[in-house]
């Protein structure tokens, strides 16, 4: 499938998708795919003290809007951060009853190669749940020790601007490098110079399907 028509995120915690693949999203969306958004954890426990627990979830809603996701596309579970793999049989039957709701022709997930524990578990159940699909592996390199970078999927400015807009959206989360503009401006341009292209995210190749 090289022209994705409904494309699947899985998202660990509520920001892994922006953060992963968000210019790719924008770019999608604009070639006019369905995009849905699945998050597993809105981390409450860790949300910073003088917001609500429910912060995390609201700050999704409100950067998957401006990514342009549909707000019915957009799912929240609340299991506890950090503690995925204790639920991963639960997480695969969940993802086993979207499959038919969705049926999504491209999915994107954290890269075999996280090291995170919460990653690594929506790696594996979603590559379980969706091997029918082409699925590609989002790259944050604080949690990569290695990364392969089989795919590039070039974005515009403007998409890559989208992607920025869409993670200012988390307040919560700021002062954290991997939010900085500079530095997500920075990554797309090196994986753009990798290609001869301005602006590009990379991705892992973990299932490639063509029909």
């Amino acid at each position: 499938m090289l022209n994705p028509k409904r494309i699947l995120v899985l998202a660990p915690h509520t920001d892994d998708g922006e953060l992963g693949c968000g210019a790719t999203i924008a770019k999608f969306l604009e070639a006019g795919a369905e995009v849905f958004y699945v998050a597993f954890s809105t981390a409450e426990e860790s949300v910073p003290a003088g917001f609500p627990k429910n912060q995390l979830e609201v700050e999704l809603k409100a950067a998957t809007k401006v990514l342009g996701i549909k707000p019915e596309n957009v799912i929240v579970f609340k299991y506890e951060v950090r503690k995925l793999n204790y639920v991963r049989q639960e997480i695969l039957e969940k993802l086993i009853e979207l499959k038919p709701k969705i049926k999504p022709d491209f999915v994107f997930l954290p890269s075999t190669k996280d090291i995170h524990q919460d990653h690594t578990t929506i790696a594996n159940e979603g590559i379980r749940a969706f091997k029918a699909c082409t699925i590609l592996g989002y790259e944050l390199i604080w949690n990569n020790l290695s990364f392969n970078t089989d795919c590039f999927i070039e974005v515009t400015p403007l998409q890559l601007q989208k992607k920025i807009d869409a993670l200012q959206a988390y307040k919560t989360q700021e002062g954290r490098a991997y939010m900085d503009p500079k530095f997500i401006e920075a990554l797309a341009m090196v994986r753009g110079t990798q290609i001869g292209k301005q602006f590009a995210e990379t991705f892992e190749v973990i299932r490639w399907i063509i029909s």
